[in-house]
């Protein structure tokens, strides 16, 4: 809801209260006011003036010379390339040395040959949205009425010198969808008076009566209509100072008749309608439900066809408006209307939000009535916008009105204890505190010894319960104001359990390394079901799945994951690592819920580092996403007690995939997806692994153990093993640490060789050793006995020789 801060101030006197204090106030009042927006923020030097001659430029088609009059000592030369100015009008000229928005600075210029002083603005050019200037101005600049002064500041006469606070309204605060509303609400915060618009208007000696006749087929939908008669309009634009209050609440001008509809909305809450009584078709109105298959062309031009769920506004025989969402194209208020029919009604919520919905038509007329609009508003509205025609559409009303009128209109009496108010508050109030809360908020009261009995007027719907009343009181009273307590007895503090922490750590560790975290469904179709799971049980399938893309519990993440880098890979974004921590689901038998089994998956794909200024860029391998394994596992205390052993699996490369061996049972795997996937997801190389995170984080570590740096210098032996192909890099590895003994410190792999120089069935695979005591300094003597052992250790076990 936009507010205006000028407009709010016909109702309640806002002296001394700037619109940034008043925001303030009713945000810590419980409505939040998300923005005050400064209409004329940084304009200046934008005056009146007259075009006294117009001609055409004489080096330029499209554009215009213009003497224009700005209240200086001499008129001013102006280029004007507008196709709508001419001799004679009021317009805005930003003078030289101006600023329009954006800090546009306006100086002297020469266009095409011809000196310009100014410029000549549309209603854009100073700031009002396009989709918020009347059709007529949309195309050319803006021009006044002809009693525009010359010189004054045309910002002011737009109505812009003005502030617009927007509230941020919850569904319970629809009364607040008015500027009464939100009078009602500020005077109550300022502790001021509301101060009502005038309703009050000349009748003629007809009766509306004699002109029109309501009949409600559906008094359950609509329990009040409410017809006003009003003879003679002419239709012409609304005074400005109307406009500029629509245009602030981001609403478009149209005319008179239509603009004094839109500003009850606005000012009321209360939507109206205004028919073409010439056009109408008939002398009586019918509210009835629609037929099913009954058609209506709205005012946007478009047939729609109805529902009994639908409610409408006839003519006694066919649709003339959609109630309260939409009129019906045949009697729309035009150009030549002389009658107009005023419809100011109550419809039931819920039947207009059906129609709204169904027709995607919501508007701010049809969102006030599914919120709940004040029945007792509805006839002031219409005497209002009688008396507003009467006077800027020089409308003659009819006496009376015709009705249609089953509404019962009981206000909210609830009661609430002192003691309950304080209880429930920690405050310590008497019940004049409390009686002054609700005198400022205009609710009735009556006191009972410890209990205040309130009745709440019709506008404020959301009053209804007694803790409505304590939550007035709070707000009222000040938020601020309420004492802070800590809870009073024991209590055991909070803590993540030893597997939770282990889950963060993960968590950091992986984003650390730079993958993005995904939430993907845990549902997925049957065909992708049981592809990669670490277990194979039988897929479970819902009883009614909302479709066959998510009909089957999830056995792996990989799918999911998979999709996500299919989904990126389609808009350009290529490389990318992402990891998911997630439940699979694995079936006991038929008859009992599945266990949920946690894991831990990641997919990578594209480019694992990309430095394009040095020239480097490094696709993701196997060995990157290992890589990242290992230190998550280090992290976690397990680098250890895990291995890696070869793989075949379903949908996974033949000769880089691993399972990953926790405490000799298979607690994952790692490799790259099958090149026929990578096909069908269309991605490039694309490594993927999963855990079953619930075995990785409930396994026991030993407890943390720090070793001294050590101060003595180590020896390092390299030594380059022939074996058969069939020996894996890691078993030699595991015999050369277990022959090495305690001088072995570290082993690692560093050249592999399967060229034309080795002998048929052989590789070699090199490695390099290190070998220190943190105690003394080695001898080399100590070295070779050691080293010795683990080469006679791979030959007895391994079969491998030193190679020449």
């Amino acid at each position: 809801m936009f507010v205006s801060y000028k407009w709010l101030q016909d109702y309640v006197d806002l002296s001394g209260v700037t619109p940034a204090e008043l925001a303030e106030r009713i945000t810590k009042s419980g409505i939040e006011v998300e923005g005050v927006e400064i209409l004329n923020e940084g304009i200046r030097g934008v005056v009146v003036g007259h075009v006294l001659e117009r001609e055409q430029h004489p080096n330029a088609d499209k554009l215009n010379k213009c003497l224009v009059d700005i209240g200086g000592e001499e008129p001013v030369q102006i280029i004007c390339g507008a196709p709508n100015v001419d001799k004679g009008q009021k317009v805005a000229v930003a003078t030289v040395g101006a600023v329009l928005p954006g800090n546009f600075k306006i100086k002297k210029a020469k266009l095409r040959g011809e000196e310009s002083n100014g410029m000549i603005c549309s209603l854009q050019e100073l700031g009002i949205e396009s989709k918020l200037v009347a059709k007529e101005y949309s195309e050319g600049i803006y021009v006044f009425h002809q009693g525009a002064e010359v010189g004054t500041d045309a910002i002011e006469l737009l109505h812009r010198d003005d502030q617009v606070l927007e509230l941020g309204l919850t569904p319970n605060r629809s009364d607040c969808l008015s500027l009464l509303g939100v009078a009602y609400e500020v005077a109550a915060i300022l502790g001021r008076e509301v101060k009502l618009p005038e309703t009050e208007h000349a009748e003629s000696s007809e009766n509306a009566s004699d002109y029109i006749r309501v009949d409600v087929e559906a008094p359950e939908d609509n329990p009040l209509y409410i017809a006003k008669v009003i003879k003679n309009v002419q239709i012409k634009p609304s005074p400005l100072w109307m406009q500029g209050r629509l245009m602030a609440s981001g609403i478009r001008p149209h005319n008179n008749v239509v603009d004094i509809t839109n500003y009850i909305l606005l000012e009321y809450g209360q939507p109206l309608h205004a028919f073409d009584y010439d056009r109408f078709g008939s002398k009586q109105i019918l509210v009835r439900r629609a037929k099913d298959g009954e058609i209506i062309q709205t005012l946007d031009e478009v047939k729609r066809e109805l529902t009994s769920d639908h409610l409408l506004i006839t003519n006694g025989k066919e649709p003339v408006a959609l109630a309260g969402v939409m009129g019906g194209l045949d009697s729309e208020v035009q150009s030549d209307t002389k009658t107009v029919l005023l419809e100011s009604a109550f419809f039931k919520g819920a039947t207009v939000r059906k129609a709204s919905k169904d027709h995607g038509l919501r508007s701010e007329a049809s969102a006030r009535f599914e919120k709940g609009v004040d029945p007792n508003r509805v006839r002031a509205a219409a005497e209002r916008a009688a008396l507003l025609l009467e006077k800027y559409a020089d409308g003659e009303v009819l006496a009376g009105s015709a009705e249609a009128n089953t509404l019962t209109v009981e206000p909210a009496v609830v009661s609430v204890t002192i003691d309950k108010i304080n209880r429930v508050l920690g405050t310590s109030l008497e019940m004049k505190d409390v009686e002054d809360i609700f005198a400022r908020l205009q609710f009735e009261t009556n006191v009972d010894g410890d209990s205040i009995i309130v009745t709440a007027p019709t506008r404020r719907g959301d009053i209804t319960i007694e803790e409505d009343l304590i939550e007035e009181v709070a707000r009222l009273y000040g938020y601020d104001n309420l004492g802070s307590t800590l809870p009073v007895g024991s209590s055991t503090p909070g803590h993540l359990t030893a597997y939770q922490n282990k889950r963060r750590i993960v968590r950091r560790y992986l984003e650390g390394a730079g993958l993005y975290q995904a939430i993907t469904y845990s549902l997925t179709s049957g065909s992708k079901a049981t592809q990669y799971a670490l277990e194979t049980r039988e897929p479970i399938r819902l009883a009614m799945p909302m479709s066959e893309d998510h009909s089957t519990l999830r056995l792996s993440i990989i799918p999911q994951l998979l999709n996500v880098l299919k989904y990126n890979a389609a808009r350009q974004n290529d490389s990318l690592s992402i990891y998911e921590i997630g439940d699979v689901f694995l079936s006991e038998s038929k008859d009992v819920l599945p266990e949920e089994r946690e894991h831990l998956a990641g997919a990578i794909t594209g480019l694992w580092q990309s430095h394009p200024w040095q020239g480097e860029k490094k696709p993701v391998d196997f060995y990157v996403v290992k890589g990242i394994l290992e230190g998550l596992f280090a992290s976690l205390g397990l680098d250890k007690a895990i291995e890696y052993r070869q793989a075949e699996r379903d949908g996974m490369h033949p000769g880089r995939t691993a399972d990953i061996i926790l405490n000799g049972e298979v607690a994952g795997f790692v490799g790259q997806t099958h090149p026929t996937v990578e096909k069908e997801y269309d991605l490039k190389e694309t490594y993927v692994f999963e855990l079953s995170l619930k075995a990785i984080l409930e396994a026991e570590t030993a407890p943390l153990h720090y070793q001294a740096i050590p101060r003595y210098p180590s020896i390092t032996r390299d030594i380059a093993l022939v074996v058969d192909k069939a020996v894996a890099a890691g078993e030699l590895g595991s015999i050369i640490t277990e022959a090495g003994g305690p001088l072995l410190k570290e082993v690692q792999v560093f050249d592999l060789y399967e060229g034309d120089r080795m002998e048929e069935g052989k590789k070699s695979i090199a490695f390099s050793l290190k070998y220190f005591d943190p105690e003394r300094t080695l001898t080399d003597e100590d070295v070779v006995k050691a080293h010795d052992k683990v080469l006679q250790a791979v030959k007895d076990k391994a079969g491998a020789v030193l190679r020449g």
